[in-house]
């Protein structure tokens, strides 16, 4: 599948290329990253993401095109259970200045009207307060918490948050539409 840009009011997403490899390499060594967003062999792991059909990345470009992050969507295509998943990360010099929640709003706008689902989730650590409150921001609710969700580095599991944004919180209209076998 052939991805295009996103353009958001103050980022573009652009589908990742190779040459972002270090960029993004270096973004997720952060410590403020790398908790979570944990990695052995971030190298390969950019070269099997890459590599993968299931999995959708976009660099978080600035207008001056610096590479501040990275977001990702996976889809569930069982009519049945049918959604999108929703992952990011930004260079913590570029936080609180509204790029998480316009690259998020850029790709939720993308998944509700140009790929038609009707549920997206997004998954943080319930540890992880100031991206819960960007999600929030954007029209997330928290449906529950997972326990034991996620290992840790030490090797400890910690719960996840499990949290959904539908079509119809934005787009009330689109009831009937979800509605339909």
């Amino acid at each position: 599948m052939h991805l295009s840009s996103l353009n958001g009011r103050l980022v573009r997403l652009r589908p990742i290329v190779a040459s972002d490899r270090d960029r993004i390499i270096e973004i997720r060594q952060l410590d403020a990253v790398a908790r979570w967003w944990r990695g052995n062999d971030l190298g390969r792991e950019f070269d099997d993401d890459m590599a993968a059909d299931d999995l959708h990345q976009f660099a978080i470009e600035l207008p001056n095109g610096t590479v501040v992050g990275m977001i990702q969507f996976g889809e569930e295509d069982d009519p049945d259970y049918r959604h999108a998943s929703i992952d990011l990360f930004v260079d913590p010099a570029f936080h609180r200045q509204g790029i998480a929640s316009d690259a998020i709003s850029t790709m939720v706008k993308y998944l509700f009207e140009q790929k038609h689902h009707h549920r997206l989730v997004i998954d943080p650590s319930v540890e992880n307060t100031a991206p819960i409150a960007c999600y929030t921001r954007v029209g997330f609710k928290p449906v529950g918490i997972m326990r034991a969700y996620e290992r840790r580095a030490d090797g400890t599991w910690s719960d996840g948050l499990l949290m959904d944004l539908l079509v119809t919180d934005q787009h009330p209209s689109q009831v009937a539409a979800i509605a339909r076998p």
